[in-house]
């Protein structure tokens, strides 16, 4: 099948009634668009397909007789209009008319829309006269745009030439008014996604540096300049010849991998979905090799999303100057190459950039020149054509370069333009060859939401957030890097920190030996090398003793401490590490984790302060908990009788796990209530009572598969349970502690919500039997990632066993896990939940029924039982560690 057979099908339908004949045809169009992708340029299919289109819809309107309906017009707009069309995009369609369409005109432009529909074709109609889409079109900026590409198809020729006349008008749309409307348009759209091209799933037509950025620049060329033709910009000096080449060539790659998306999708797909990755990458050619295919394929696309953001940003520019008959208003010579117009660093001459020294000697005049805000469009064209034409060495190979580096790297300063700068424009690329293979480099979770190099970008820029006047959210980390001697160790473990992933070995190892080599390469002292080092190589332990160990175990601190073995290592540590954590997704810094950190900073500082004298640290907390604690409860007129006889009940554990206003508002729940009455079930929430989270709070007689059906209702009530504290008093009633969020991170907060939150537990615990129904389903991202179970066994105490476990976080795992204990005769002590995007990282501990550790052969049972449910397959052999 071809283009000019589907056109003569097209010919043959003889009657608007045959729906099945224009179907066949639509179905034909896409097994030629399949069967020509490998050997025809996708420019050629994607104007093909317009071509297609247009037949098909002038054959159905002339069939229906609308082309002999007086002052009707068919017009194509949108991208449409353009004459480009993705397999499954939108045919938009404008039936434009000079008066109103009687009753007859209307019932056929239904049927025509109808048979479009029928025919399996995604059509977007608007049926209009010229007055009210000129009206609407003054009021939306999307119409507006929509009409700059408008195209005739079939009807009244005139009509469409009375609306061309009209939308050209001054007193519709002025230029200014345009591209300012674009312009801002642009820019809430990159906000949408972070102002960044480098996200894991990219929308390939809204991301920063994809096909709307493109299309961007020819909507304010076609309206201000009356320019169909891009290259037309080359003759008005906005272009080189080269640029607009290069721009075109990196369409045809936006629109071929766009294209190969739609026909793995089967529809108007534009979000390359992990679920898409693999098909897409094999469908463009980068081999069936899994992730490494899909590493290929957006590698590549990365590399093309950052030329076109550079076009776009040098040719919005010079639009905004003309456009806007912008006139520079202050201009100061910086020195004989640079000059500052406006804020904006310009070059004073053709050849600023003779040697890659001369870049980062530039990045040291904009770290020195604190009112620069930007490069105007000649500096950015010169950086970009000595990018490549310095590409064949890397600059660290140069001493000179070297030393103008670690300047860079000294002053906290270049971190905020300079850096931007940097990074955005491939400098440390181009400078450092271990950053070059991490850029664009895929991570395949959840968890991260940025390729790897931009998730550094973001954690580099965090630290120098701290620096800021304007940093008031995280007062600590602003302490400490103030009081650093020497804050670019920091910043350079920042830059190592995950620069060895990708190499099929522990990274934090490999990174820390890439730091000993760039300290070798670049002077740094032994004692220098050595703490950036150690920051490489134990970049996620802070992270994972916090959210993945029980921080009020004075061994687990104890063991920290000695890890972390100094002041100035632990403050470097927390400051790296609360970065690492908001720079790796949006959506995943919260509360509960700022919580554990810093309890698990002060703990240790206080530690190493004691001389790791841990239990001594301990003993102080819970003598203040308890002391303060009781203060406020006495003032407030609490039975100290009764308090005491509650508080006994409780181990030191309690107090040191919980703050004063924490034991103030579970004394005040617990003695208001019955303690006495045997079948007392206690059920609470506070959005308000820890920084963390709500808490939610059970106590009553203790019963089988408790924590297994809390667990299951706030799933299937979409909450998350970050932290789990599993007691039991002396005289057999359960005291459990839940911190909860909402599954996006959020605190629970609505009284409604609140409310019935409660009523579901209690119901649920009032409840014969132990099985509570949970309905919440898996996600669609969830189902394409293969997370196998790993459970690891670790000796605290003789009489306890740790149980870290990691598996799929699939609705109902924590539930499974509760019951699966109860049916091993094992006792839940406590559980610290943490969910890394698609991954569970848990903590049980644990007893069996003589309240001790679980023996080897208890081990090996749990390990088979939970991987053979998580898994539902069979278990791997591995060995217990005790």
């Amino acid at each position: 099948m071809s283009l000019h057979s589907l056109l003569g099908q097209i010919k043959r339908i003889n009657s608007i009634d045959n729906t099945a004949a224009f179907r066949e045809c639509v179905d034909n169009s896409y097994a030629w668009l399949r069967a020509d992708f490998d050997g025809m340029e996708v420019d050629t299919l994607v104007t093909g397909r317009a071509a297609f289109i247009d037949a098909l819809v002038r054959h159905a309107w002339k069939l229906l007789q609308l082309d002999q309906v007086k002052d009707l017009a068919l017009v194509a707009v949108g991208g449409y209009g353009r004459g480009q069309l993705q397999p499954y995009s939108d045919i938009d369609l404008l039936i434009l008319s000079r008066r109103r369409i009687n009753d007859d005109v209307t019932a056929k432009i239904s049927q025509f829309i109808t048979l479009l529909w029928d025919s399996r074709l995604d059509v977007g109609q608007s049926v209009r006269t010229i007055k009210e889409t000129i009206k609407l079109a003054k009021e939306d900026i999307t119409i507006a745009t929509n009409l700059v590409e408008a195209r005739y198809l079939a009807g009244c020729h005139d009509t469409l030439a009375e609306l061309n006349e009209r939308t050209h008008s001054p007193r519709f749309w002025s230029s200014k008014d345009f591209f300012v409307a674009k312009l801002e348009e642009q820019r809430a759209r990159h906000a949408k996604f972070h102002d960044t091209s480098y996200n894991l799933e990219p929308n390939v037509k809204e991301n920063p540096g994809c096909l709307r950025d493109i299309q961007s620049i020819g909507w304010v060329a076609k309206k201000h300049f009356n320019v169909f033709d891009g290259k037309l910009l080359v003759g008005h000096g906005y272009f080189t010849e080269s640029e607009y080449n290069e721009l075109i060539e990196c369409r045809s790659a936006l629109w071929r991998l766009r294209f190969a998306l739609h026909m793995t999708a089967g529809r108007s797909e534009n979000r390359l979905l992990f679920d898409y990755q693999t098909d897409v990458a094999e469908m463009l050619g980068y081999g069936s090799e899994g992730k490494a295919s899909v590493e290929r394929m957006m590698k590549s696309f990365f590399r093309i999303v950052r030329r076109v953001r550079e076009l776009n940003d040098m040719l919005l520019q010079r639009f905004q100057a003309d456009i806007l008959s912008l006139k520079v208003k202050q201009s100061v010579q910086i020195n004989q190459d640079f000059m500052l117009n406006d804020g904006l660093i310009s070059p004073s001459h053709d050849n600023v950039f003779a040697q890659p020294e001369s870049i980062l000697q530039f990045l040291l005049l904009v770290t020195e020149t604190p009112d620069a805000r930007g490069l105007d469009t000649d500096c950015l064209r010169q950086l970009r054509n000595a990018r490549r034409e310095f590409q064949h060495q890397y600059f660290c190979e140069r001493m000179e370069c070297r030393q103008l580096f670690m300047q860079l790297m000294k002053q906290p300063a270049f971190f905020g333009l300079g850096w931007d700068i940097m990074h955005k424009h491939g400098i440390l690329q181009a400078y450092l060859p271990e950053w070059d293979h991490i850029v664009g480099m895929m991570q395949f979770d959840l968890f991260h939401a940025y390729t790897v190099d931009e998730h550094t970008h973001r954690l580099v820029k965090h630290v120098y957030h701290y620096f800021s006047k304007d940093n008031t959210e995280f007062p600590r980390s602003g302490r400490i890097v103030r009081n650093l001697d020497k804050p670019e160790l920091l910043f350079l473990a920042a830059i190592f920190h995950d620069i060895a992933k990708g190499r099929n070995g522990d990274h934090s190892k490999l990174g820390a030996k890439d730091v000993a080599n760039f300290a070798q390469r670049h002077d740094l002292s032994k004692e220098d090398a050595s703490l950036v080092q150690w920051l490489v190589e134990h970049h996620l332990l802070m992270s994972v003793v916090a959210q993945r160990r029980d921080i009020y175990d004075p061994e687990v601190i104890a063991d920290f401490a000695t890890k972390v073995r100094s002041h100035n290592h632990l403050n470097h540590l927390y400051a790296l590490t609360l970065a690492d954590i908001r720079a790796t997704n949006d959506n995943l810094w919260n509360e509960w984790k700022a919580s554990l950190l810093r309890e698990l900073y002060l703990m240790t500082q206080k530690a190493l302060d004691n001389g790791l004298q841990c239990e001594f640290t301990l003993q102080e907390r819970v003598d203040q908990h308890k002391a303060e604690a009781r203060a406020v409860l006495l003032e407030n007129g609490t039975d100290e009788a009764r308090l005491n006889t509650f508080w006994q009940r409780m181990d030191n554990d309690y107090f040191a796990r919980f703050k004063p206003q924490q034991l103030v508002w579970h004394a005040n729940v617990i003695l208001d209530a019955d303690v006495r009455d045997q079948e007392l079930l206690v059920v609470d929430l506070n959005p308000g009572i820890s920084k963390s989270g709500t808490e939610l709070i059970i106590y009553g007689r203790d019963r089988h598969a408790l924590f297994a059906q809390v667990a299951s209702v706030l799933d299937s009530r979409n909450c998350s349970i970050h932290d789990a504290q599993i007691m039991s008093t002396t005289d057999g009633f359960a005291f459990d502690t839940f911190v909860i969020l909402e599954h996006d991170g959020e605190r629970i907060t609505s009284p409604s919500r609140l409310k019935s939150l409660k009523q579901a537990i209690v119901s649920q615990l009032e409840k014969p039997g132990r099985s509570h129904t949970n309905q919440r389903k898996m996600s669609r991202q969830m189902k394409q990632l293969d997370v196998k179970t790993k459970v690891r066994f670790y000796g605290s105490h003789q009489d306890v066993t740790l149980v870290e476990l990691e598996a799929l976080d699939a609705p109902g795992m924590l539930a499974k896990i509760g019951h699966l204990f109860v049916d091993l005769n094992i006792s839940l002590k406590m559980a610290k939940i943490s969910t890394i995007g698609e991954r569970a990282e848990d903590l049980f501990i644990i007893t069996n029924e003589q309240d001790t550790a679980l023996d080897q052969n208890q081990l090996v049972e749990l390990r088979k039982r939970l991987i053979q449910l998580l898994d539902q397959s069979e278990p791997q052999d591995e060995a217990c560690q005790n």
